[in-house]
């Protein structure tokens, strides 16, 4: 079975929750890590996920509001640095979607949690460090999606509001893009560095 390494700087996760009763507030992590063992041509035989998002790394476009999220009243980022994602079952339930499932870790719970996800393709094109061409390199494309309740992991921050209601919504939607590289030629891109 091939396996992935999804390239950070084109992986991301995104999230979206209710705010004020009345918008959805949403925000990313760009520090992805993680790998794939998946083959294009037999994607029914897809086998294991696992993906590591650096929690410090939120961004939701205001500074005191990130600063506010990475603290002990939401991801405690002191503590729990990481968001871990582990498959434990991978279904093939489409000609392109799979149901991905398995142990989201958050805030130090680990609670399970199904992915839904839609492979986007694959194609083969060069690898740019600057100026340098370091040759082909094949790559795939995955979008997941899922929805947790954020009280399950412990995050229960709120506010209640004037008129009733609260600040912040339960459901929490998540968004997994993800691209990844064959990891043979990673390795190969790895060695042409080392040429330098």
């Amino acid at each position: 079975m091939a396996k992935w390494i999804f390239e950070p700087g084109h992986s991301a996760a995104e999230f979206a929750v209710r705010h004020m009763m009345v918008s959805h507030m949403r925000g990313l992590f760009k520090k992805v890590h993680g790998s794939l063992d998946f083959d294009p041509d037999s994607p029914a035989d897809a086998a294991a996920v696992e993906a590591t998002i650096a929690a410090a790394g939120i961004w939701t476009g205001d500074d005191e509001r990130d600063a506010h999220l990475r603290g002990p009243d939401f991801l405690n980022v002191a503590t729990h640095p990481d968001i871990v994602f582990r498959s434990s079952e991978v279904r093939c339930v489409g000609e392109a979607d799979f149901r991905v499932a398995g142990d989201l870790s958050l805030c130090g719970v680990s609670r399970p949690v199904v992915l839904a996800a839609h492979f986007l393709g694959r194609w083969q094109c060069p690898y740019w460090e600057g100026d340098r061409d370091l040759g082909p390199t094949r790559r795939i494309g995955f979008v997941a999606t899922a929805a947790i309740n954020r009280h399950d992991f412990g995050v229960s921050w709120n506010a209640p509001l004037a008129r009733g209601g609260m600040v912040v919504g339960d459901e929490v939607a998540i968004t997994l893009d993800v691209e990844a590289i064959l990891e043979s030629d990673m390795q190969r891109i790895a060695g042409m560095r080392g040429e330098r």
